[in-house]
């Protein structure tokens, strides 16, 4: 007899620290973000995030997104709230050519949105920290430090706590590789890829420099990063969970 449980997919749970590095506030804590990965057995996976700052006026944020087998994005869900009241909800979905959102939010009701893109979108920024290393695998490491730019992103929010609508935003960005380290972050020792992201032009106010370390496998697991200039805040994987199918 079939065995009636049924289990093709394997997960990754973990959790990432946010802290200062402001001279008046080193290595305090300003806030956290829980995340569960499924990937399943055709290769499509799902990130399910909340995400949490404490800085006033403080963000919460919960999202769900999924990617393909080819890493295309295939929807995403984003709710927010902004001084622990709320600020939007939104469904988002990327076709062959276009993208198309639905979200209401507490300063402009009800919106529908639709854009044109270049082809499949290649990549969607939703604010969640574990999936800023999803971008990288976008990025050809045979080609060194030189920098390498992916013309349309879209993003959730043009702010950079992602504490604006839900609604979609289109930008582009350049990054450059750094090279392969191993390294130790709370939830262990790693074989490392470092990224910098150097642009991100579209943007309403300029994004500082943002190194990040992802995991050196297909997975692109996010370990840590560091963002310098006004923002000066830094993101730590703290734990890390894998449950094999």
């Amino acid at each position: 007899m079939d065995d009636i449980l049924q289990r093709d997919h394997r997960s990754v749970r973990g959790t990432i620290r946010y802290t200062s590095k402001k001279p008046d506030r080193m290595d305090q804590e300003r806030g956290r973000e829980y995340f569960m990965i499924n990937v399943h057995s055709d290769g499509k996976r799902t990130c399910i995030a909340h995400s949490e700052i404490d800085d006033r006026p403080s963000v919460m944020r919960d999202i769900t997104y999924s990617i393909d087998e080819d890493w295309y994005p295939m929807d995403c869900f984003v709710r927010l709230t902004v001084d622990d009241r709320f600020m939007g909800t939104g469904w988002f979905r990327f076709g062959p050519d276009f993208a198309e959102c639905e979200t209401n939010t507490s300063l402009d009701g009800r919106v529908s949105q639709r854009m044109e893109t270049n082809g499949r979108l290649r990549t969607f920024q939703n604010h969640a920290i574990v999936c800023d290393a999803w971008h990288m695998r976008l990025f050809d490491r045979s080609k060194g430090p030189e920098v390498q730019s992916i013309d349309e992103m879209l993003l959730s929010s043009p702010d950079h706590r992602g504490a604006t609508g839900p609604m979609l935003f289109r930008i582009g960005f350049g990054c450059e590789y750094v090279g392969e380290e191993h390294i130790e972050v709370e939830a262990g020792k790693f074989d490392a890829l470092h990224y910098r992201f150097v642009s991100s032009p579209g943007l309403p106010e300029v994004h500082p420099p943002y190194d990040i370390w992802t995991t050196a496998d297909d997975d692109f697991i996010f370990l840590k990063g560091d963002i310098g200039g006004y923002m000066q805040t830094y993101y730590e994987l703290v734990e890390l969970k894998y449950s094999e199918a």
